[in-house]
């Protein structure tokens, strides 16, 4: 990762796209919405899923939201989304026309939902079920994410699953899914083959897609502060995304 490159702002997406074919994958919290105290919390902007149809058509259909959140679950909040998308960290991938790439989400056991639901029940926390996992929250009570994160690693090094971290969550997925690998599903099929990959997102699991983006000829736009990053460029905030994307 580097820790000053992502101090430049992008260049204009316009400029971009003068210069050849231009994909751009979106993550959602943090990015296309603010973050809000929960998951449910989310305050979208009015015609965002419209929004995100115009610019994919401006892309030539090379356009994805790539979401920890289930694809369904992004819909609830937005609406019916007509643009590519990837939920549940890249292990639910679907086309513009619904048409799914790879396998699916694998479910969570229920030994683990259990273990992380009795957790979050003892300590205060919030516990969110996913297609592909579960999920520890602590925004409410940050103090307690230490010891969040540590329970949940050693669930999932005696299940052989997969923890990650996010802005004040915890969550266990199964080995193999990310983001990054999300990007590169999407790369090999069309529209996407051949153009020149941006991912922008604001989280640490959004550091696979900038990292595979950079390796496909592209590069990681971060929103917000974190440091340090695989991004190259930054951008300030929710609405910055939003006028650089011209939604």
């Amino acid at each position: 990762m580097n820790s000053g490159l992502a101090q430049r702002s992008p260049p204009r997406l316009a400029d971009l796209l003068d210069d050849g074919p231009t994909a751009i994958f979106l993550d959602f919290d943090g990015t296309l919405v603010e973050i809000a105290p929960g998951p449910d919390a989310i305050e979208p902007r009015a015609g965002l899923a419209a929004a995100l149809g115009a610019l994919a058509g401006r892309l030539d259909g090379r356009l994805a939201v790539i979401s920890g959140r289930a694809i369904a679950d992004i819909e609830r909040h937005i609406g019916a989304l007509d643009v590519a998308a990837a939920g549940s960290h890249g292990t639910d991938i679907r086309t513009a026309s619904g048409d799914a790439l790879g396998e699916g989400p694998a479910g969570l056991p229920e030994e683990i939902s259990t273990a992380l639901r009795g957790y979050a029940e003892r300590e205060g926390l919030s516990y969110e079920a996913k297609p592909h996992g579960g999920a520890l929250h602590y925004r409410s009570v940050p103090e307690r994410g230490e010891n969040a994160h540590a329970f949940a690693s050693d669930l999932a090094d005696r299940h052989g699953w997969k923890v990650q971290g996010g802005k004040d969550v915890v969550e266990l997925v199964a080995r193999g899914a990310s983001k990054g690998g999300a990007v590169e599903a999407f790369m090999q099929a069309d529209p996407f083959a051949g153009a020149r990959p941006f991912f922008i997102g604001d989280d640490l699991t959004d550091e696979a897609g900038f990292e595979a983006c950079e390796a496909l000829g592209g590069a990681g736009i971060i929103v917000g502060e974190r440091e340090p990053t695989a991004a190259t460029y930054r951008l300030a905030g929710v609405p910055a995304v939003h006028a650089w994307l011209g939604l």
